[in-house]
């Protein structure tokens, strides 16, 4: 169990390691047992956790995030004393509620309640306390037509309402959230939001595990990036989600996913073949690199290269950046120019290439190119023939970054004006 200690920070993690034992061959049967009594049962170690170390003041919001399988609920469950640490130590300034997995400490036979009191007691609450609370629980979860109803008679939505608004009515100094929230519907998620705003003014502790990037730069401090159990990057919440986006999009990532998920475009041209796209790059000129992750701000250029298979007089090189809903946020084309592209001899290899300011916001894109002549004729198109990760170190919830220049003008007041006058 974590140690409650008068120390300064709220929370402090030194060196924290966990391994697991998972058996090889398991023994289902109690025949295999009986037949084999003496046979060992072979293990392999997963390591977890591997020297993880951190610090998180009184009254921070510290999220901690990582691709699935990285060890970050492993590392909140050994906060919670769930799990214990096999090395390290843990140390923890105030009492501790935890949101770390659907239906913990709730008991599906009895009403809610019964559950709600029972919670708030296992949190610290006495039960008179339990009780005076129980009303702005059920508020903030919706349900005040269900106190009556048995637990396993809830949906999962209902269920983490319920043990979402328990946990934010105690007052724990330390709240500890896993991203079961993304269980509840956009308005409860907005509610959840508004909540930890009002929770971010006070003097309580969160750390948060999240996939939204969004959340970790609008209400941390600090965040932690965990990668196969080791901490890999730590700070600035705007850095540290540029550094998630690139771990999770880098070139490597990408081929494991399209190695898994066969239904993925591979980019089969189409059109009537004469001409060949054979491959696109975006590069950053400044840096003088090629790139696959675009900051938001930088000038950028786009690149594709392509070989004509016969003789074509002035074609159309275009290309469109899609987001993941489909939208089509960035499309060039030089069939805009006033000035043809030319003749182009059967082998000919050409690179038109576009140089834009990226203004998008942060995301993954699909590139399509393609290849026409005038009057709508289809030499080459390459649907969805990669894909570029945009980061942004400045959050602002748009799909796009439009520049914009502001200036703020003070008005006279009446009195102000009087004054000026005597």
């Amino acid at each position: 169990m974590p140690e409650r200690t008068t120390s300064v920070p709220a929370v402090v993690v030194r060196d924290v390691s966990k391994t697991f034992q998972i058996p090889r061959d398991q023994v289902h049967t109690l025949k295999e047992r009986a037949l084999h009594p003496f046979r060992r049962a072979a293990h392999h170690e997963f390591a977890a956790l591997r020297g993880v170390s951190f610090e998180v003041p009184k009254g921070g919001f510290f999220g901690i995030v990582g691709r699935n399988g990285s060890g970050k609920s492993t590392l909140l469950k050994c906060l919670a004393g769930i799990y214990g640490a096999d090395g390290g130590a843990i140390h923890i300034d105030g009492q501790v509620s935890t949101f770390i997995e659907l239906g913990v400490g709730f008991n599906p036979d009895l009403a809610a309640r019964d559950n709600v009191t029972l919670n708030a007691a296992m949190l610290g609450l006495s039960r008179r306390e339990a009780k005076k609370r129980f009303d702005a629980v059920i508020d903030f979860a919706e349900l005040q037509e269900f106190t009556e109803l048995k637990l396993k008679n809830y949906s999962s939505g209902m269920m983490v309402r319920l043990a979402f608004a328990v946990m934010i009515e105690i007052d724990s100094d330390v709240l500890l959230i896993d991203e079961i929230l993304a269980v509840g519907d956009a308005a409860f998620q907005q509610k959840c939001a508004d909540k930890f705003a009002k929770i971010r003014k006070s003097n309580r502790t969160v750390l948060l595990v999240t996939h939204d990037m969004g959340a970790v730069q609008r209400f941390c401090d600090e965040a932690l990036l965990l990668e196969h159990g080791r901490v890999v990057a730590s700070g600035d919440p705007r850095e540290v989600s540029d550094d998630y986006l690139n771990l999770n999009f880098s070139e490597a990532a990408r081929e494991r996913a399209t190695a898994t998920d066969p239904s993925e475009d591979q980019g089969a041209s189409v059109g009537d073949g004469r001409a060949v796209i054979e491959g696109v790059r975006f590069d950053l000129p400044e840096l003088g690199e090629a790139a696959t992750v675009l900051p938001n701000g930088a000038r950028t250029a786009f690149s594709m290269r392509v070989r004509f298979t016969s003789d074509v007089k002035d074609p159309i090189f275009s290309v469109v950046l899609h987001n993941p809903v489909g939208l089509a946020l960035l499309t060039a084309s030089s069939g805009l120019d006033d000035e043809p592209a030319g003749d182009f001899k059967s082998g000919d290899v050409v690179t038109w290439t576009v140089n834009f300011n990226n203004i998008l916001g942060p995301d993954r894109y699909t590139v399509t190119p393609w290849v026409m002549v005038g009057g709508g004729e289809l030499l080459a198109l390459r649907e969805k023939l990669s894909s570029v990760v945009v980061t942004r170190s400045v959050p602002t919830g748009a799909l796009i970054d439009v520049p914009f220049e502001q200036s703020l003008q003070r008005e006279l007041t009446l009195d102000a004006e009087q004054e000026k006058t005597q």
